[in-house]
C-alpha cells in the first residue's frame, strides 16, 4: 500500500521554528537546508562583487541574498541570490509574510550547489523557477567550478569561460570569467 505524503502550506511553513535551517517550499514539498558552508558563502560574495555595480549601472534594481523570498502558487524558496526591482509603492497585508506575495518576478535567481541541495536545485527548484516565469537561472557548481545557465524553451548551457548576461532593459551585457567565482 502506498504511503501518502504530507502536502505542506505556506502556513505550515511559517509556523516552523527559526532554528538556524532554511526551509522552503515547493509545490507541496518541504525542504530543510543546514547553514551554508564557508566556500558556498565566498562564491555568493565573489558573485555579488561582480554583479552589483552591473545591476547598479543599468537599473536593474537591487541584488538580494536568503532571508528574501520568491513565492509563487504556494511555493516558497529563499535563493541563494537573485536581482530584481523593488516593489514600487507600499503594500499593506493582513498576515504576516504577506508583502512577498507581490514582489516583483526576478530577472535572475542563483543558487549554489551543496551536497544537499544538488537534487533540489538542478530538480525542483529549476522547473519551479522556469514554470514562474523567472527568465535565467543561474546553477553554481564548485566542485566542477562551472556555471549552469537556464532559460525557459532553451536548452540548459554549462559555462566554464566567460558567461554573458544581458536581461531586459540592459543597455549592455555583463560578461564575467567563471573562473573568477571559484579563486
Amino acid at each position: 500500500m502506498a504511503t501518502k505524503l504530507r502536502r505542506w502550506t505556506l502556513r505550515d511553513l511559517h509556523s516552523l521554528p527559526d532554528d538556524g535551517n532554511k526551509y522552503e517550499l515547493v509545490r507541496g514539498e518541504l525542504f530543510v537546508t543546514p547553514a551554508p558552508s564557508d566556500e558556498h558563502e565566498t562564491i555568493l560574495a565573489r558573485l555579488t562583487r561582480l554583479l552589483e555595480p552591473y545591476v547598479v549601472a543599468q537599473n536593474l534594481g537591487f541584488v538580494y541574498h536568503p532571508r528574501a523570498v520568491f513565492r509563487r502558487d504556494g511555493s516558497e524558496t529563499e535563493p541563494d541570490l537573485m536581482v530584481r526591482q523593488p516593489r514600487t509603492g507600499r503594500a499593506k497585508h493582513s498576515r504576516v509574510n504577506d508583502d512577498w506575495d507581490d514582489a516583483p518576478t526576478p530577472s535572475l535567481i542563483v543558487e549554489v550547489l551543496s551536497d544537499t541541495t544538488r537534487r533540489r536545485d538542478l530538480q525542483y527548484k529549476r522547473d519551479f523557477y522556469i514554470d514562474s516565469g523567472i527568465p535565467e537561472y543561474w546553477i553554481v557548481d564548485g566542485d566542477d567550478r562551472e556555471v549552469r545557465v537556464v532559460r525557459a524553451g532553451q536548452e540548459d548551457e554549462i559555462m566554464t569561460g566567460q558567461l554573458r548576461w544581458q536581461p531586459d532593459g540592459a543597455a549592455e551585457p555583463l560578461v564575467l570569467e567563471v573562473a573568477s567565482l571559484f579563486e
